[in-house]
């Protein structure tokens, strides 16, 4: 079953001093000196502190987590040679979007001559799970449903309680930031593929958009690689987070699959509706309580993930991905759970910004075994 549902993930990072973790823009460096072992599997962003790092397609979450290892050791040796480092969070809790530099890039100076100061804020940092299906149709099904779930995976990636050095009392400040572009968060439900793609060329025949990646939505076709694309996450905090993540995904994937063929629909909740689990999950992360709009009930997010978790459990042994899940459990059982959480828990507990980027250093090389802070580069 896991070769059926292959496994793609995007991880963008924040690239800041190894000593202070303020953020460094460094990118184009990092790509020249990159280039023979990443070759394309680095990217820049809009603003010269982000790498993002993209992974080949994997059969399963076992080869998933051993190359995002890889990878992310990698890099983040490569960097500490220049006394750099990797941060991974939403948003960085001490910068300012004014002080950075914008990647020279012709497509990032398009995006600004038409987002404006909308674009130049954009100093945030998420994460994208792509899960392949069968064909483009069922893409279309399947994102109508899976948007019911957006905000429990919202919450259990919340990390970006910081803006430009202050506590917002949002768990993810970046859903906030990133709301502000167009064809971004929920989107809407459709009928079919031949909507769906009429939609997508409507808007590039009339000049809105040059293809069908500007459709910036929390989850989307994607309009090439022949996945589901969820695009709602915070950059979580550690390695284990991100797997637990994917791994979730697939599982709700190929759940959500398996009913379709066997003719069981889940039920698809209006967008206006969701949004208001949304905002929920934004403002409490996993301390929300949300709206189950299907039964017409209330409880507590916590408790909505363990029944999702209950729902997939049943595609667990076969995708491989049971350890997984087990960790999701316990991340929602853990009162500081997130990285939201953490962060917040520390900055109330010390008053300092600099102690919370210490900690997002050490949580982002959780789980590295062959990289050391201590080290430049350990061969």
């Amino acid at each position: 079953m896991s070769e059926r549902y292959t496994i793609g993930i995007e991880e963008e990072f924040q690239i800041v001093d190894r000593n202070t973790g303020q953020l460094s823009p460094q990118i184009m460096p990092l790509l020249q000196k990159g280039a023979p072992f990443f070759g394309d599997q680095i990217k820049p962003e809009m603003l010269q502190p982000t790498v993002e790092l993209i992974s080949k397609v994997y059969p399963n979450i076992i080869v998933a987590r051993s190359e995002t290892q890889r990878l992310r050791a990698r890099l983040a040796s490569m960097l500490a040679e220049d006394g750099l480092a990797l941060i991974s969070a939403g948003t960085n809790p001490g910068a300012h979007w004014t002080d950075q530099l914008v990647t020279p890039n012709p497509r990032y100076h398009e995006l600004l001559e038409e987002f404006q100061d909308v674009g130049r804020s954009i100093l945030i940092f998420g994460l994208h799970i792509h899960i392949a299906v069968e064909n483009n149709e069922i893409a279309v099904i399947l994102m109508n449903q899976l948007r019911t779930w957006l905000p429990h995976l919202l919450a259990l990636s919340s990390n970006s309680p910081f803006w430009s050095g202050r506590l917002t009392g949002l768990k993810s400040y970046r859903t906030v930031v990133w709301k502000r572009l167009p064809r971004s968060g929920l989107p809407d439900t459709f009928q079919s593929w031949n909507e769906f793609n009429h939609y997508v060329h409507t808007l590039i025949e009339t000049g809105c958009i040059d293809n069908g990646k500007k459709i910036w939505w929390d989850i989307r076709p994607h309009p090439f690689f022949g996945t589901v694309e969820f695009r709602i996450f915070d950059m979580p905090s550690t390695l284990n987070d991100v797997i637990g993540i994917a791994a979730l995904c697939q599982s709700l994937v190929a759940k959500l699959s398996w009913l379709h063929k066997h003719g069981i629909e889940v039920p698809v909740v209006p967008r206006n509706l969701l949004e208001e689990n949304k905002w929920r999950a934004m403002r409490y992360g996993l301390d929300a309580c949300v709206v189950d709009f299907g039964q017409g009930r209330s409880l507590s997010i916590r408790d909505s993930i363990h029944e999702l978790l209950d729902m997939v459990d049943d595609v667990a042994g076969d995708l491989g991905t049971r350890s997984d899940l087990a960790y999701m459990r316990n991340l929602v059982d853990d009162p500081h759970g997130t990285g939201a959480d953490r962060q917040i828990d520390l900055y109330q507990k010390t008053g300092s910004i600099h102690a919370v980027h210490q900690f997002l250093l050490q949580k982002t090389i959780e789980g590295i075994p062959i990289y050391s802070p201590e080290e430049t580069l350990v061969r």
